[in-house]
């Protein structure tokens, strides 16, 4: 092989690999290409073109000291009066084909996300909505998760085109995720150009993201726009090097595009993220690991809280991150340690006409600022101490435990879905609000996370949380009438290949 191919490829195979800042399941005991795949290629060469599969996930998830979105009263951590606790069941069902030519391919993805029990409405109305508890915010009977065509093949031409529904997902999926641990994922109609060659490979793209909704076809929100350019390169010496500008812009039809949505959708903004992401290459360091990313943005946001300034406000904030970890590569089964500092600027006086509240983007939140999904990379600062490791070869446990303050006490505690916590309190300590008095300290959370490979194609995964909360906390809802209390999550998965 070519020199420019092989650093070709080893861009592509570098960017794709696990990050060591989330929990990873462990690996099947042989691989699995599913089993109409398996039957089709042992009776025909040929059908290698052909992808047949799907995979299904189960899961049984409890909250306690959780709100229940919708349920009147509800708070996180409140302890009394209001709605808090929330065990309910989750199925996702995927299933695919696709076929792989020479310079095309295609691929095609439905879904049927279902829950039971869940008492969370799927949807609090915004202006121009309608209030809708159906069967939860993770409920998506049946619809089109991906459908695309990309043309191209990089082992003899730099440029790939890939267009029509499908997940974007970029670095460790801070910014832009598949949000794979939700019921229905994130997904864009987007039309995507890869630029790939011996010294850096790049996309180039644009994007409107799709709106779940339940019992209706799901469309994009074309008043919601994502773009942007994503570079790679293998070439710095012993590093992975990430050079990003992304662009979201979104009008003020975007609020209310559809009138159920499953998620709450943006108000209007214009704002720039230009960024960059530094990771070791697997082994070049010895035992020693580390990533580090940051980003600025610019450009204007309107803040649709009562009480925002009128007009937009000028965009002005930045996030940092930095992981740094050491595998003992020769002990029982190869722990590893590491210490992670996540830092989001929040706004320090909100009534300006300057907005340095970090935006979240298209995150997979879930795997790092707590596996309880209480928080998001806005107005943040998160200390995280992580120990994995690996008892048997089909088995992985990770142990964390982080700690939490507001970057500002003048801006508001801010939920893993990027909205701001409030209340409908009109005195102090009954509800969240913007409290520049109160202690910035939010709480410890504590989670422990194991997975067992059943078999070549069935996992079994566990975990819990605990979450202690702080000052802030306490003094926001302080009231002898409501009172706060510590939250817990629990969960029990198993996952199908087939």
């Amino acid at each position: 092989m070519k020199l420019n191919q092989k650093l070709g490829l080893g861009i592509v195979a570098l960017t794709a690999a696990s990050a060591h800042a989330q929990y990873a399941p462990p690996p099947p005991p042989t691989p699995f290409q599913g089993f109409i795949n398996e039957q089709l290629r042992n009776n025909d060469p040929y059908m290698n073109q052909w992808d047949f599969g799907g995979v299904d996930r189960l899961r049984l998830e409890g909250k306690h000291g959780f709100a229940v979105a919708g349920q009147g009263g509800s708070l996180d951590f409140r302890d009394h009066g209001g709605l808090v606790n929330n065990d309910y069941v989750l199925n996702k069902l995927l299933f695919h084909v696709g076929y792989t030519e020479k310079w095309w391919n295609v691929y095609l993805e439905g879904r049927s996300s279902s829950s039971l029990n869940d008492r969370r409405y799927a949807f609090v109305n915004g202006a121009g909505t309608v209030k809708y508890q159906g069967v939860g915010p993770e409920s998506d009977t049946l619809d089109l998760q991906q459908a695309y065509v990309m043309f191209g093949n990089h082992k003899e031409f730099p440029v790939s085109v890939k267009a029509g529904r499908q997940e974007l997902s970029y670095g460790d999926e801070r910014l832009i995720g598949a949000f794979g641990w939700n019921n229905i994922g994130r997904v864009f109609d987007a039309v995507k150009v890869r630029w790939q060659n011996s010294l850096f490979g790049v996309d180039f793209f644009a994007s409107h993201p799709v709106i779940p909704e339940d019992n209706r076809f799901n469309n994009y929100n074309p008043y919601d726009s994502f773009s942007g350019a994503y570079l790679n390169t293998a070439l710095v010496p012993k590093n992975i090097l990430e050079l990003y500008m992304l662009a979201r812009n979104s009008s003020p039809q975007a609020l209310a595009s559809e009138p159920v949505p499953q998620f709450g959708q943006p108000s209007q903004r214009d704002i720039y993220t230009a960024g960059g992401r530094m990771k070791s290459k697997p082994g070049e360091y010895g035992d020693w690991d580390y990533t580090m990313e940051g980003a600025y943005q610019f450009g204007d946001f309107k803040d649709p809280r009562a009480g925002a300034p009128a007009g937009r406000q000028r965009q002005d904030a930045f996030m940092f991150v930095g992981n740094v970890g050491y595998t003992f590569s020769q002990a029982w089964s190869t722990p590893r340690i590491a210490l992670e500092y996540s830092f989001a600027s929040g706004d320090n006086n909100p009534t300006n006409k300057v907005h340095n509240t970090f935006e979240n983007l298209f995150p997979t939140n879930h795997k790092f600022y707590g596996y309880m999904d209480l928080l998001s990379l806005q107005n943040l600062h998160d200390v995280r101490g992580i120990y994995q490791f690996k008892p048997t070869l089909r088995s992985s446990i990770s142990l964390e435990g982080h700690g939490f303050w507001l970057a500002d006490t003048h801006d508001s505690f801010y939920a893993v879905t990027g909205a701001a916590r409030g209340g409908a309190a009109t005195t102090a300590g009954t509800a969240y609000g913007v409290n520049p008095s109160y202690s910035s300290f939010l709480g410890e959370e504590f989670d422990v996370i194991a997975g067992y490979a059943l078999t070549r194609y069935a996992q079994l995964e566990g975990g819990y949380g605990h979450f202690f909360i702080g000052d802030y906390i306490k003094q926001s809802l302080s009231s002898t009438k409501f009172g706060s209390r510590d939250a817990d999550w629990v969960y029990l998965q198993t996952t199908i290949k087939f």
